[in-house]
């Protein structure tokens, strides 16, 4: 049987196993939360009360709605774009060097606002930090669409990724303050929504972004965020579930003040990615300069986390909850696999077997389709050792097929790679969301969360840097055997990982 959910040391879990109250009030009866008078009023660690209207079944569609609405932003936005760079550098006279940026830029500011907005979602509720982040998505749309010169795309991108950031750790934070009330863990089957709605929008952004930028032109890319976040914040403030506004009592039984932002945190931790993100952009002796400045942000980050009373980061709660720390490594380590292949697979099919942009989108569209698929069985499993040790395994076999692929291949062994990598994108994407909320300290799993999104995205910027060291000037043969042979490797450290982690071996 699957344990009951909860921090390392076992603390927060809400498995019936281990209940010996309560996680919330009785569905029939609110009664008054403990130290205040209000009926109603959840208790500490308990869920949101409900919308007007009464109580929705749980994890039901009023809940939902809004945060796959949400959640689809992020990942879409992040593909989008790809159909229309070329226009967009024709229009303001750009190469394609700095439209790159464009890509870049949401990548880098998600990676920092991912756990930010992670950690704002547990201090101030999920709610409205959730709707914030749709607010400025909105500004993010108008930015773009109305752009006078290049740098404000730029700008725009930078906001997009912030406001989209606030989705994902804010559904995490909502999910499981809905399994506390229920007493139970969150279904995998909700996960998978969410991670369904990722795998998806990401695999359909490219047909839209190419769509809207034929029919309507290239700002359309950025206005169609506009009505999209209008309609999720309405549906925020309808279905979205409300929780005190005053800060939860300690064990002593005050009400503690929020502690300050940790800006300096943030913003080191923001340096610290940029400087690393111009090395690995291009890799070399001239850009080796680079790593001291790093080096120096680090250091001046991970001090700045040791001595802040609320970090960006809580370095010493991850050390204390090392089953999460591996979980983080298992993530970033398989999609960097993932990204490589992604992007590496499909730029070799254009420059070396001949195909055009349309016929190589085809053929990658089996691995998201694929990967949806599997993200929906992999939920039905109840177990998480399992379906990640055949992700990681598969990961490994699909290197194999890839090392044997040549430019004169047959279609059936492309389809193949394409799918046997989607496969492993499914179950990695359901089995370390599930891993997450089992092992995510109670009151954290916000910035948790974002923190799980960060190591996605930095895996997405190795990945790139991989792809532009083993193609050089043309992605040929040799290259992209070269990025197999990685992967291969990459692919067994990450099963070797993932079976002798000891905190999956009750959750095989």
């Amino acid at each position: 049987m699957t344990a009951a959910p909860g921090d390392a040391s076992g603390r927060g879990a809400t498995g019936p196993a281990h209940r010996t109250h309560p996680a919330g009030p009785p569905a029939t009866a609110p009664r008054p939360a403990a130290g205040t008078g209000r009926p109603g009023t959840p208790a500490p660690g308990a869920a949101d009360a409900p919308p007007p209207g009464g109580r929705q079944p749980a994890f039901g569609a009023r809940l939902m709605t809004p945060l796959l609405l949400g959640s689809v932003l992020n990942p879409v936005n992040s593909t989008m774009i790809a159909t229309a760079l070329v226009a967009i550098g024709r229009h303001f006279g750009v190469g394609a060097a700095d439209t790159a940026w464009l890509v870049a830029s949401l990548y880098l500011a998600s990676a920092v606002a991912q756990p930010a907005m992670g950690g704002l979602a547990d201090r101030f509720g999920p709610r409205r930090v959730f709707q914030a982040g749709l607010l400025i998505v909105v500004a993010a749309g108008a930015v773009g669409a109305l752009a006078p010169a290049f740098g404000w795309l730029i700008a725009s991108r930078v906001l997009l990724g912030v406001g989209t950031s606030a989705a994902y750790p804010c559904a995490m934070a909502l999910l499981r303050t809905e399994a506390a009330r229920l007493g139970r863990p969150v279904p995998r089957p909700v996960l998978a929504r969410l991670s369904l709605a990722s795998l998806g929008s990401a695999a359909t952004g490219p047909v839209l972004g190419g769509l809207l930028a034929t029919t309507v032109g290239w700002r359309a890319i950025f206005a169609v965020n506009i009505p999209v976040a209008l309609l999720g914040l309405f549906l925020a403030a309808l279905w979205l579930p409300r929780r005190p506004e005053a800060p939860a009592p300690d064990a002593s039984g005050t009400r503690s003040a929020p502690q300050r932002t940790d800006v300096l945190g943030i913003l080191l931790f923001a340096a610290a990615l940029v400087t690393l993100m111009l090395f690995l952009m291009e890799p070399g002796r001239a850009r080796l300069p680079l790593l001291a400045p790093f080096a120096v942000l680090g250091c001046a980050f991970v001090l700045q986390q040791l001595r802040h009373p609320a970090p960006f980061l809580d370095l010493r709660l991850l050390a204390r909850h090392r089953p999460l720390l591996r979980t983080y490594l298992r993530h970033g380590l398989a999609y960097l696999v993932i990204y490589c292949v992604m992007y590496g697979f499909a730029q070799w099919l254009e420059e070396s077997h001949g195909f055009s942009s349309l016929h190589s989108g085809l053929f990658m569209l089996p691995m998201s389709v694929t990967a949806g698929v599997c993200s929906l069985l992999g939920a039905r499993t109840k177990g998480i050792r399992g379906p990640l040790t055949l992700a990681a395994a598969l990961l490994v076999a699909g290197s194999g097929v890839l090392l044997l692929t040549t430019g004169s291949s047959p279609a059936a062994v492309l389809l193949a790679v394409a799918v046997v990598f989607g496969v492993s994108q499914g179950l990695t994407g359901t089995g370390n969301q599930a891993a997450l909320a089992a092992q995510a300290p109670a009151g954290g799993v916000g910035g948790a969360a974002g923190l799980q999104r960060t190591s996605q995205y930095l895996g997405a910027i190795v990945a790139s840097s991989l792809i532009a060291v083993f193609y050089g000037h043309s992605a040929d043969d040799s290259g992209l055997h070269l990025i197999a042979v990685t992967t291969a490797g990459l692919g067994v450290l990450l099963l070797a990982l993932t079976v002798t982690d000891r905190a999956l071996r009750g959750r095989s």
